[in-house]
């Protein structure tokens, strides 16, 4: 559980170092929106990598970017929604599905799937 909560963290400061700038910095010069989302993004780091850190023993390398992956979508979703007030469309909820199709199928069959296993 550590692993996920982690990486939910990690993943919502990702979000808004990558995203966050394109609805208030459009004034902003380059270098700023850059430099503002480099410091977003050292915190995010200060999530990640514990996150994986923890994870491993439990998931794999493959399976703990899968994980990563999901959640960065799921974190997306409602950023995407709730801060840059966009719609969901009926494709993008299609691909999300066949994305949850991915990780159900990456867990299901994992073939021994432990580290050194």
């Amino acid at each position: 559980m550590r692993t996920f909560f982690l990486l939910i963290l990690s993943n919502v400061f990702m979000t808004f170092a990558w995203y966050g700038h394109l609805k208030y910095g459009h004034s902003w010069p380059l270098w700023k929106a850059v430099l503002v989302s480099w410091l977003i993004a050292f915190v995010e780091y200060c999530f990640a990598v514990p996150a994986n850190r923890l994870g491993f023993g439990e998931f794999t390398g493959f399976q703990l970017k899968i994980i990563q992956e999901a959640v960065t979508l799921t974190v997306f979703i409602v950023f995407a929604v709730s801060f840059l007030k966009e719609k969901v469309a009926w494709n993008y909820i299609v691909s999300f599905l066949f994305l949850i199709g991915a990780v159900i199928f990456a867990f299901a069959f994992n073939g021994g799937g432990k580290p050194g296993g």
